[in-house]
């Protein structure tokens, strides 16, 4: 799977994206938690998650053919 950072997560992990060897399907709360496992200094950045351009819940299912975005929140004006 494909994997887009953006904004202060980017800037913590020094890169925009990576490719994640991914050979089974997880849910999106199940790849949250190897992501923190993974980089434990984004443990308490708070982002949204879109897979394929699509907000989705904790339960929600993501394949090897995905990609996944963390969104952290905009804030506006």
């Amino acid at each position: 799977m494909k994997v887009l950072y953006f904004a202060e997560i980017k800037e913590v992990l020094g890169k925009s994206s990576e490719d994640i060897d991914l050979s089974y399907d997880i849910t999106v709360d199940e790849f949250v938690t190897d992501l923190f496992e993974r980089y434990p200094n984004i443990n308490n950045k708070k982002f949204q998650i879109a897979v394929n351009e699509e907000f989705v819940k904790g339960d929600d299912i993501v394949t090897s053919n995905d990609t996944v975005a963390l969104i952290p929140p905009v804030s506006g004006g």
